[in-house]
């Protein structure tokens, strides 16, 4: 899964990154290096429009804000070989796709990789494959309050991990080349068999780097540029 990801970029560099047409943001989202569920992030939707959604996706069927929240935590990725028969997220994936920028993201390790249970790693792009920043394949919803608050969630899709990644976690998020941005953001677009196509790619762990990183990252209320700084293993590493 993906629980956590940094986004070291403001709204100008993210727009520039995706060659992004409109903008419906008033103001940009502060840097952080720590963004956990139900955080406001960016998203990309309809025609390359940039935009922001709490991160979760909301139950279809929640019945107040405490209910919708609450869905959120169960919801903050959707796995891809899933997606489309899953009542949270499937009218979701046929009609609101998005795209998530995310400058890297974090993972623990499990007991069933090489490394040590709960060692903290972060994946970034290679500058050489995807420049400062990943697209990663989301889908995003809109929920309205019995009382007519309009509340925008997402969720990053994700996979099976393969390669070195896979030796860390079972899963990662499902990167999306630029070439597939326009098919996956069109809304016309509905073929089960196409949309889930647009999910395959060769090689999908080309161009993420590993490294360890602090157990700083564990706790929410750490963040900053020191979170993603690499270390050695073996090195102490302290949570304040």
């Amino acid at each position: 899964m993906c629980g956590r990801y940094a986004r070291t970029q403001g709204a100008d560099d993210i727009i520039s990154a995706f060659d992004i047409n409109s903008n419906e943001v008033d103001g940009s989202l502060p840097l952080n290096w720590n963004i956990a569920p139900t955080n406001e992030i960016y998203i990309i939707r309809g025609e390359m429009t940039l935009a922001t959604a709490s991160w979760g996706l909301i139950a279809p069927w929640s019945l107040d804000p405490t209910a919708a929240r609450t869905s959120q935590s169960h919801a903050i990725n959707a796995r891809s070989e899933s997606i489309f028969e899953k009542p949270t997220f499937r009218d979701a994936f046929r009609r609101t796709r998005c795209i998530i920028p995310v400058n890297g993201y974090y993972e623990w390790a499990t007991a069933l990789g090489k490394y040590s249970p709960k060692q903290p790693f972060y994946m970034s792009p290679d500058p050489k494959i995807w420049g400062s920043v990943f697209s990663v394949a989301g889908i995003w919803s809109r929920w309205i309050s019995p009382t007519g608050e309009q509340i925008d969630s997402a969720s990053i899709i994700t996979r099976e991990a393969v390669g070195e990644l896979a030796t860390i976690h079972s899963r990662m998020p499902v990167m999306l080349p630029r070439d597939r941005w326009k098919n996956w953001l069109d809304q016309e677009q509905t073929d089960l068999n196409d949309l889930r196509n647009l999910m395959v790619v060769d090689r999908p762990d080309h161009g993420i780097l590993i490294d360890p990183v602090s157990t700083r990252v564990n706790l929410v209320a750490n963040n900053g540029a020191d979170l993603i700084t690499p270390i050695t293993l073996g090195e102490p590493t302290t949570l304040f």
